[in-house]
């Protein structure tokens, strides 16, 4: 284990996503990842999901809920997160129009109707609506594999979501925050607001990306975890 060996990463997915979301980036040779799966009904237990998904100390890397999760683990444990990547993502309290499209989107889950849900989510997506064929049914793959029992969990997670810059204000791990300058559900004010309350950390914001950066710009992910990686197990070694 770090600061002798490779630094874990932990992959923490968004909604009615799963570990396809991070086919396309390359991810630091010589280090472990793992996946987790968001299928528990809160905040809190998908934080202990991912801290029991390696021993010691590791790098999150979260998109949209995953970093959410992300910001609970930072809350838990801070001494267990080597480094973060924050991608695509919001760390303000829900607003009351989402409390109510959450649960319109549950009514339609568990009516059986999870085609339904994933049509509606579909336009936040993606940069352009209608977005590229290949994009849109890699996403109707990916949601269904999720299932509707997931996507009602996720669903119930989201509303215990709170405010997380207290949590943000304490982080001391190299940090990296990414969004899509077109992203309309976690649009670069979000991800500013998250820069500015992490000391140090640094923002890159994607000029024409939407909100699923990890398939519409891989590379900017691949090169941003190639910095923030090592940088990581500087500080683990620094730290003794």
């Amino acid at each position: 284990m770090p600061p002798d060996g490779p630094l874990p990463l932990v992959a923490v997915p968004g909604m009615l996503c799963d570990a396809t979301l991070w086919s396309d980036v390359g991810f630091p040779d010589g280090h472990p990842v793992h996946h987790v799966t968001l299928a528990e009904p809160s905040v809190g237990e998908l934080a202990d999901s991912v801290m029991a998904a390696t021993a010691g100390p590791f790098v999150l890397v979260g998109l949209s809920l995953g970093a959410i999760v992300g910001f609970e683990v930072v809350r838990r444990a801070p001494e267990r997160v080597a480094g973060l990547c924050l991608v695509s993502t919001n760390a303000k309290a829900p607003r009351p129009e989402q409390y109510a499209a959450w649960r319109a989107l549950d009514e339609l889950a568990g009516d059986g109707r999870l085609d339904a849900v994933i049509e509606r989510t579909l336009p936040g997506m993606f940069v352009r609506d209608p977005a590229p064929d290949r994009l849109t049914e890699r996403y109707r793959r990916m949601a269904r594999s999720v299932g509707a029992r997931a996507a009602r969990a996720q669903l119930t997670a989201q509303a215990t979501r709170q405010d997380a810059f207290t949590a943000l204000r304490t982080v001391r791990c190299p940090t990296t925050v990414v969004c899509g300058t077109r992203d309309i559900l976690c649009p670069p004010g979000f991800h500013r607001a998250i820069a500015d309350a992490v000391p140090g950390a640094r923002l890159h914001e994607v000029p024409d990306a939407g909100h699923l950066l990890p398939w519409e710009r891989p590379d900017v992910l691949t090169s941003a975890l190639a910095g923030l990686v090592p940088a990581a197990h500087r500080r683990l070694a620094r730290a003794g």
